[in-house]
């Protein structure tokens, strides 16, 4: 049986309680106000740095295809149709019937002690043609425009998530000279042995044919133009290096 003194501190503190929940409610007029959540930032901001390595200002890039939501399945699908449309698919080998040898009886059908044979042009013998060897064909694949899109924001966002992206201002001034570009790449902190660097410059064009030609040449170095980005060069390169002009562009050829 429980003491008077224990249900008399029970009902205590239940009032105490139902106290507090009411004087709660006569502070917000009987209606419970709900918190106000923060306003959730648009874009992302990044450091632009120049040519020396030393931040120069910040830029915010398009939270449609820096921050899309990462999905692992179609990035794949999209690397894996990048990949078959690069084969040609002229490989051929010539069969029994398309390879330059006699086709007489190479010896007579019995008597011989040997098995039985026709002509030398057989895929048993050397010289002979190819059994179910490869014949030219088609390896291409389609991923419409949509899904070739969306899959180039994951893998950008991704990209941007592991800190691997990295925006340079005044690199159109820059000399034509691989020596220069060399120069650049140490300044930023992008050298490295088995680190491969992707340069995306705005539309191609002779504005900025000497930035091409200037990091054409180093080992690891690969430049292509923004309108001509893909899934399977963003994910095939350990880091990624934006003009600020180039980020601009990827928005006007995206995001129509």
């Amino acid at each position: 049986m429980p003491t008077i003194k224990k249900t008399a501190t029970k009902v205590a503190k239940k009032v105490s309680t139902t106290k507090k929940a009411n004087s709660a409610k006569s502070t917000s007029g009987g209606v419970v106000v709900a918190k106000k959540e923060a306003p959730k930032e648009i874009g992302l901001r990044l450091s632009v740095y120049d040519l020396k390595g030393t931040a120069a200002g910040s830029l915010t890039l398009p939270k449609e295809i820096f921050g899309a939501k990462i999905n692992n399945s179609l990035m794949a699908q999209a690397v894996r149709v990048y990949l078959a449309n690069q084969r040609r698919g002229t490989l051929k080998t010539k069969s029994r019937g398309e390879v330059n040898i006699s086709t007489r009886k190479i010896y007579r059908q019995k008597g011989t002690g040997r098995a039985r044979h026709g002509a030398a042009s057989a895929p048993i013998f050397v010289g002979g043609g190819i059994a179910f060897g490869p014949k030219p064909r088609d390896f291409s694949m389609k991923l419409n425009q949509n899904m070739r899109r969306v899959a180039l924001f994951s893998a950008l966002s991704a990209k941007l998530k592991d800190g691997e992206i990295k925006i340079v201002t005044g690199l159109e001034k820059i000399e034509p000279k691989t020596k220069k570009m060399v120069d650049v790449v140490k300044k930023l902190e992008l050298n490295g042995k088995k680190q491969q660097l992707l340069l995306v410059v705005p539309k191609a064009g002779a504005d900025f044919e000497n930035v091409s030609k200037a990091a054409r040449n180093i080992k690891g170095v690969s430049v292509v133009s923004s309108n001509q980005l893909n899934t399977y060069e963003v994910l095939a390169n350990s880091r990624i290096l934006f003009m600020k002009n180039a980020v601009e562009s990827l928005k006007e050829t995206f995001l129509k």
